[in-house]
């Protein structure tokens, strides 16, 4: 009997330590030109409980995302947080972007910005500092991919280098 549980203790010891979850920090944000509206449109992806403990340790709110009880402050208060850590830069000159909304997809919630206005013809490079999340974990991970015209380049930001640059000419 006592050598019944020992082997069987280690069959599952191994298993055992396969199921502690790994959990990965990453974003990933898309960048793509839009000619009809003359626009930058921007979408960021970042996992729902992620963004709940920024907004907790940032700013005290209990978000509730992607809940029925979602705090009506919701918005503003990722939209705050997005305008501290995400700068989008055109020939190396900040420009503001718009904070059009989110979305909910499964564990992810998916944020769309847009830079109006933009003449990419008479644009030299586009820059992407993308800080997001990187104030709480640790090991955070954003990656950016820009997509204008036919020029297709993607980066994986860190701490330590967390600017991204597309040069067009």
């Amino acid at each position: 009997m006592q050598s019944i549980k020992k082997t069987l203790l280690i069959l599952l010891l191994p298993l055992l330590a396969f199921t502690v979850a790994h959990k990965f920090y990453i974003s990933v944000t898309s960048v793509e030109y839009s000619e009809k509206d003359m626009a930058l449109q921007i979408t960021t992806r970042v996992f729902i409980d992620d963004f709940e403990k920024v907004l907790q340790e940032r700013y005290g709110v209990k978000g509730n995302l992607a809940t029925k009880e979602e705090s009506a402050m919701a918005d503003t208060y990722i939209e705050k947080y997005l305008r501290t850590k995400f700068i989008i830069e055109i020939n190396g000159k900040q420009v503001d972007f718009n904070f059009l909304g989110k979305e909910y997809d499964n564990d992810i919630m998916i944020c769309y910005l847009e830079v109006p206005k933009i003449d990419i013809s008479a644009s030299t490079s586009i820059g992407v500092q993308n800080e997001v999340l990187m104030d709480i974990f640790e090991e955070q991970k954003n990656v950016v991919h820009f997509k204008l015209g036919n020029q297709k380049k993607s980066f994986v930001l860190i701490r330590e280098n967390n600017k991204g640059m597309l040069n067009l000419k």
